[in-house]
């Protein structure tokens, strides 16, 4: 009997401890010790946010749009309806930009000028296909329902012909990119040490009193 942890769990490739590659439009300029061009912490984002925007061009006017992705091994998966504007981008070859973030924490500083957050934060420049082969489609879509619940794909009905035709999933090749983050209290300046207000870390959710 399979495990489906082991299964589908999201896997730890070979590539995974290599880094990425990366050009001047990908390496971090502004708080370089922050970066990070490691496969693993970008797939580990991915992985637990499942969540990013992808940005391209339609008609010389740029589009971002949220959209849930999924890694199978080095691969990024999405899907969107047949015929949209993606897939025939995708199809043509263009490349795209999807950026994954994650804010965990606001930093509260002494001083206005520092406070800060910490977050995990990716950008990676894509390029594609779109996924033709049946078994591929299936596994695909299996990997990310058992990722979120162990066990469901056996749970639930499977595609019908009618979903296969009017869904487009579209598979990715991470061309380059880099990731970012910050974690850690607030930077104070020494001046402002002994000012009579806290400073630290503090969750960024619930926000919202319930």
């Amino acid at each position: 009997m399979n495990n489906p942890v082991s299964d589908f769990a999201p896997s730890t490739t070979k590539s995974s401890n290599e880094l990425m590659n990366s050009s001047e439009r990908s390496r971090i300029q502004r708080g370089k010790p922050r970066a990070s061009y490691r496969r693993e912490d970008v797939y580990r984002l991915i992985d637990d946010v499942k969540l990013g925007h992808i940005g391209f061009i339609n008609n010389a006017t740029p589009v971002i749009i949220p959209m849930t992705f999924w890694r199978v091994d080095d691969h990024l998966y999405f899907h969107v309806a047949n015929k949209s504007r993606l897939q025939k981008l995708i199809e043509s070859g263009e490349e795209v930009c999807v950026s994954f973030a994650e804010c965990s924490e606001w930093v509260l500083a002494k001083s206005a000028y520092h406070h800060s957050a910490n977050y995990r934060s990716a950008v990676l420049y894509c390029s594609g296909e779109r996924v033709i082969d049946e078994e591929e489609f299936d596994h695909a879509f299996k990997v990310v329902i058992e990722q979120i619940e162990q066990g469901r794909w056996d749970q639930v009905r499977a595609p019908s012909a009618q979903e296969r035709k009017g869904t487009a999933l579209l598979k990715l090749n991470i061309n380059e990119g880099a990731f970012k983050s910050r974690s850690g209290g607030a930077n104070d300046d020494k001046a402002d040490l002994d000012l009579p207000v806290w400073s630290g870390a503090k969750p960024v959710c619930p926000f919202h009193p319930r």
